[in-house]
């Protein structure tokens, strides 16, 4: 296991509210839409149960411009 498995979706949120995301919109299925209005960025965050799979956080970092260790930092 790499070093950003095993975040939830709640933790997840959670981190994205202290770095200044907001819930901006449902998407397909249980897919939701996040938006950081100082940075101007947008995220889409899968809302499934059990862990995220490494890849797709790593996706959901990139979109929303974090890097891994900042997240690590924060979780």
């Amino acid at each position: 296991m790499g070093r950003l498995s095993g975040f939830r979706y709640r933790e997840i949120v959670k981190i994205l509210k202290r770095l200044g995301f907001e819930f901006h919109h449902q998407a397909a299925g249980s897919h939701e839409i996040w938006f950081n209005p100082e940075t101007g960025r947008f995220t889409t965050i899968p809302n499934h149960s059990g862990s995220t799979p490494e890849g797709t956080l790593r996706a959901i970092l990139k979109q929303a411009g974090i890097e891994p260790d900042e997240l690590l930092k924060l979780g």
